[in-house]
């Protein structure tokens, strides 16, 4: 087995829970109100969801359209940023929310320095955006991160956004996301020099989840929004779960 711990910076500490989306169940997902709510119920970490507007500027969106959290209509990489901003991202969840805004990544990382919380960058890119999308937002992402703090887990399903992601933040930890395991994962977790294996926790299994970790790396699941599936899968040999309400697995926070 490699040493793959070699020139990565450290996560530090993983947290048992890592807020989905912000806290997706409790907030709108992937905006500043999500993050806060999030770190209000307890979450030591968030993960969101980064894509590039039609002038190449990185925000939190998670489809590859519009319809789903915003009052806009259509696909998101035809939109620069003015009218993105425009957008309410907020009142389709609850009109508590109304006036959220999509964010910026600049925004995201001010908030959760502020907050003192990690993240974990899931780079989502619109199709034939791949490499495109990791290089822009990663590159803004490491001018504004600070060296006194452990770096992102920055993590992808699209192979070639992790490529572009070990070129641009060679130092910074991989995160490599499973939903259904290729058959040449192995070789992919060596190849890119991850630092844990993201998967799905509605497809694993003990024996799958220690097949994982012979690798040397840390597991996390997602998503899991209640206590005996967080308690299941942490027993399995997980070390974080993803979570949509911090708040409702608090008992297992640790």
């Amino acid at each position: 087995m490699s040493d793959f711990t070699a020139d990565i910076l450290p996560l530090g500490p993983l947290p048992r829970l890592i807020g989905h989306r912000g806290a997706a169940r409790h907030a709108p997902e992937n905006t500043l109100a999500g993050i806060r709510m999030a770190a209000a119920q307890g979450a030591k970490w968030v993960e969101v969801d980064v894509k590039l507007t039609a002038d190449l500027v990185p925000v939190l969106l998670h489809d590859d359209t519009l319809d789903r959290t915003t009052d806009g209509k259509g696909p998101a990489k035809d939109l620069e940023l003015g009218a993105m901003r425009r957008l309410d991202a907020g009142s389709w969840f609850s009109p508590a929310f109304r006036g959220e805004r999509v964010p910026t990544l600049v925004e995201v990382i001010q908030l959760v320095l502020a907050l003192d919380l990690g993240i974990n960058l899931e780079i989502k890119p619109c199709p034939g955006r791949e490499e495109e999308t990791a290089g822009v937002a990663l590159t803004l992402a490491y001018s504004l991160w600070p060296d006194d703090r452990p770096p992102p887990l920055v993590s992808s399903f699209a192979d070639a956004s992790l490529d572009m992601a070990r070129q641009v933040v060679p130092r910074w930890p991989l995160g490599y996301l499973i939903d259904r395991r290729p058959a040449n994962w192995r070789q992919r977790v060596e190849q890119l020099n991850v630092s844990t294996i993201n998967v799905n926790a509605r497809r694993e299994d003990a024996a799958s989840i220690r097949e994982y970790k012979t690798t040397g790396r840390p597991v996390l699941a997602y998503t899991v929004n209640t206590v005996p599936v967080a308690r299941e899968v942490l027993g399995w040999g997980v070390s974080s779960v993803f979570t949509d309400t911090p708040s409702g697995l608090a008992e297992i926070a640790g």
